[in-house]
């Protein structure tokens, strides 16, 4: 086995857990083991995306409600002490959505807040999947956090979900397409990946794209 093999086993071959629900900086757990986070506008799957790769339906909370998450929801896997030198591998970030409308302006300038102050400060976060619904493209919102990014020198990539909603074809263009969007952008990795978490497709590779973002 390769050691990104074993890392991989080390991170996704054994339960997870949830551990903190943070809903202003001040909460948020110390910086230990590096981050993961997945950031997308409400309802474009973060939650069901991280109940895929973790092979847990219920870790993540998913809702067809737009907004639900309002918080950072932390996740690491399970049987490690919290220790030093006992630290789990990675923590995953689930981000609350931004770009939802309906909810009051108050509630949606705190979660947007929180937001862009975790992604501008915490120095553990090694990478940021910015999630894109396949089925509409990049929007105003996701430009706006690709700015935030490039700005706080944060290395994001694109995760096209729900694949399987539009044919082969043009989900190949729409890589394509997104790829020239980021091709100027300096802290976008210029690989796009498309998963499907109801069908389990990419699933796989995006595993393989975490275990390389820990490792590099």
């Amino acid at each position: 086995m390769t050691n990104a093999d074993l890392l991989e086993a080390r991170i996704f071959s054994r339960p997870w857990t949830f551990i903190r629900g943070v809903p202003a900086m001040k909460f948020l757990p110390p910086e230990g083991p590096p981050e993961i986070a997945f950031a997308g506008r409400s309802n474009v799957g973060k939650s069901s995306l991280i109940n895929a790769l973790t092979g847990q339906k219920g870790l993540a909370r998913t809702s067809n409600t737009p907004g639900r998450t309002q918080e950072l929801n932390y996740f690491v896997p399970e049987g490690f002490s919290g220790q030093a030198g006992d630290l789990p591998p990675c923590a995953l970030v689930d981000m609350p959505g931004y770009g939802y409308a309906q909810a009051p302006k108050a509630q949606v300038d705190a979660w947007t807040k929180l937001v862009f102050d975790y992604l501008r400060g915490r120095t553990t976060l090694r990478r940021v999947y910015v999630l894109i619904d396949s089925r509409h493209g990049i929007k105003k919102n996701d430009e706006e956090v690709f700015e935030l990014l490039d700005k706080a020198a944060v290395s994001y990539q694109i995760v096209l979900t729900k694949a399987d909603k539009i044919k082969a074809a043009g989900l190949e263009k729409l890589k394509i397409d997104t790829l020239a969007k980021l091709a100027k952008r300096p802290a976008a990795y210029p690989f796009i990946l498309a998963t499907s978490s109801e069908k389990g497709e990419g699933i796989e590779d995006m595993r393989g794209a975490i275990v390389t973002a820990l490792s590099t």
